[in-house]
């Protein structure tokens, strides 16, 4: 098997020891992507459509890099800060999956990096 890491400009850099994602033949697996700018370094905005939406752009950058994009995702993981912005999370995040949407997960998390509201992960297919 091969594998390799990927990586966007623009998209945030990678705040740790881990890679931006990780293509294993053909299969991507996105890291957890928080609602940063890459343009500024800072949150897109603090309420959580926003953030939902700087996050699932985040992951369309990191596909891209890959020449994949929203579409060949399977799976996702959404982690909230707060389970009462569910409702308003997935709004933003039904507008990116319109159709034949990835399997999915949502779970509130005791506390996110850098105090984010929302942080989603992805794994794709080619």
């Amino acid at each position: 098997m091969q594998k390799k890491a990927l990586h966007s400009a623009n998209a945030p850099a990678a705040i740790g020891p881990y890679s931006q994602a990780v293509q294993a033949g053909d299969t991507i697996y996105v890291s957890g992507q928080l609602p940063v700018d890459p343009a500024t370094g800072e949150f897109a905005g603090d309420d959580i459509v926003s953030q939902t939406k700087q996050s699932l752009e985040n992951i369309r950058a990191v596909l891209a890099s890959a020449g994949a994009g929203m579409e060949n995702i399977v799976k996702t993981t959404v982690f909230l800060k707060d389970m009462e912005e569910f409702g308003a999370m997935n709004e933003v995040y039904a507008r990116y999956f319109p159709a034949d949407c990835p399997a999915r997960a949502a779970i509130q998390i005791g506390r996110l990096p850098k105090d984010a509201r929302v942080e989603i992960e992805a794994v794709a297919v080619l």
